[in-house]
């Protein structure tokens, strides 16, 4: 008996549709006759277009399939398609390189987005707008801060560091950044979360046994009152 594995075959083009498919597309160069030719191959499509039931009806999809289908001849196949026939060069385009931004961010537990809004409102000559804007921003400062460092930062370093990043353009009151209150999430750890769940729980359980015990010696007490007045 003769074995044929799958790594002794031909490469599939789209292994998505099977090996199946590609041995359909693969006898459709075969047949002579083009109008036969092109019969079995609006057939191939259907059966292709079965795969995806829900996209079958799309006018995109069914142009798909048909570049599919050539994809899968190698480009030998020739039948009359109702879309453009693609080109092997065009599907071979590799993609222009993708250049990464490789500035440096000063204050990276701030986010490298902060230095430049705050960059922006230094040239911003409306003061209302700056001063609720470095407001929020303050607020977001101290709370990415604390998540950074798992300490609440000073004051003097927040009106510090703006003052750095605005290029001494920005001046915010000490007073003022006392008076603001972090409206942001800050994220704790699993540990602390957990303590004061599991403390209430605790807590609860003691009281339902105190509440049944005290209920148990109530119905004792009544049961023995109820037995002498019988007596």
């Amino acid at each position: 008996m003769k074995k044929n594995y799958n790594y002794k075959r031909r490469k599939l083009f789209l292994p998505e549709y099977g090996r199946h498919i590609h041995e359909m597309v693969d006898s459709l160069m075969d047949i002579e006759d083009r109008r036969d030719r092109n019969r079995q191959a609006r057939a191939v499509i259907a059966v292709m277009g079965n795969l995806n039931p829900l996209l079958r009806d799309t006018a995109d999809f069914t142009h798909k399939l048909w570049d599919h289908l050539f994809i899968m001849s190698d480009f030998q196949l020739d039948v009359d398609s109702p879309y453009p026939r693609p080109a092997r060069q065009d599907l071979m385009v590799s993609p222009q390189p993708m250049r990464y931004t490789q500035s440096r961010i000063p204050y990276k537990h701030y986010g490298k987005y902060v230095g430049a809004v705050i960059r922006k409102l230094a040239s911003e000559t409306d003061e209302a707008a700056v001063a609720r804007t470095i407001d929020n921003i303050a607020r977001y400062m101290r709370t990415k801060s604390f998540e950074y460092n798992q300490e609440h930062p000073n004051n003097e370093v927040i009106i510090k560091d703006i003052k750095n990043m605005s290029e001494g353009n920005i001046s915010l009151d000490e007073a003022s950044l006392n008076n603001l209150r972090s409206d942001y999430k800050q994220h704790f750890s699993a540990r602390s979360q957990k303590g004061p769940q599991k403390g209430q729980a605790r807590q609860q359980q003691k009281d339902y046994r105190k509440g049944g015990q005290h209920q148990q010696k109530n119905y004792q007490k009544n049961a023995q009152y109820r037995n002498s007045t019988k007596q």
